[in-house]
């Protein structure tokens, strides 16, 4: 899949919402680089295009345990609209859009000398919040509707590694978030994309 046939799909799967405030959500990504962006510094999807491509995988990824979570219980159907998976996976790094930038490191290479490779480097001060809280500011002030559930997917999309305070208050508040249902697909989701798919 090309970049622009990527950049495409996503901005199709997020305006299939129909939800208020999409379109200047879109704006911003465009403005800010998000589909330029690496994914990470030096692990998974370290490349220009790996955070689309990171968001694309998560979403398909989510998807599809949405589908099998509803076979074995049909019950939750309703927790899990496809709107809220597809808000929610696509949307959960939207903290990410604006934070790397080019650099060039060193490395030893075959013969232990050292060798220049391109690469990035992070810059956390514009904006200096917990990554699931700063993506749910910045979409709800970007004006985005958003449901108590999509909230609280984003905002923990990466289970206690995302624990702002080791604090009782912290902990008691990612263990009952972790019986949303989107939360947990969310969780599941984009760990086994950055985990299995993007190795």
């Amino acid at each position: 899949m090309t970049a622009n046939t990527a950049r495409e799909e996503y901005i199709s799967l997020l305006k299939s919402t129909g939800r208020s405030g999409i379109d200047s959500v879109v704006d911003y990504l465009d403005k800010a680089g998000f589909f330029k962006a690496p994914a990470s510094v030096n692990r998974h999807l370290s490349h220009d295009g790996g955070l689309l491509e990171h968001s694309l995988n998560v979403y398909r990824t989510a998807m599809m345990l949405r589908e099998q979570m509803i076979a074995m219980r049909p019950d939750i159907e309703g927790r899990l609209q496809v709107d809220s998976v597809v808000i929610s996976s696509l949307l959960h790094d939207i903290c990410k859009a604006n934070i790397y930038h080019k650099t060039t490191k060193y490395r030893k290479d075959a013969n232990n000398r050292w060798e220049a490779y391109d690469g990035y480097d992070v810059d956390y001060t514009r904006f200096p919040l917990g990554h699931g809280e700063k993506s749910v500011v910045m979409l709800l002030r970007l004006g985005l509707e958003l449901s108590n559930d999509e909230i609280l997917a984003i905002r923990w999309h990466m289970s206690a590694w995302d624990l702002s305070f080791q604090s009782f208050e912290s902990k008691s508040n990612i263990s009952a978030a972790s019986d949303v249902p989107l939360v947990a697909i969310l969780q599941a989701a984009d760990a086994l994309a950055a985990h299995i798919l993007e190795c």
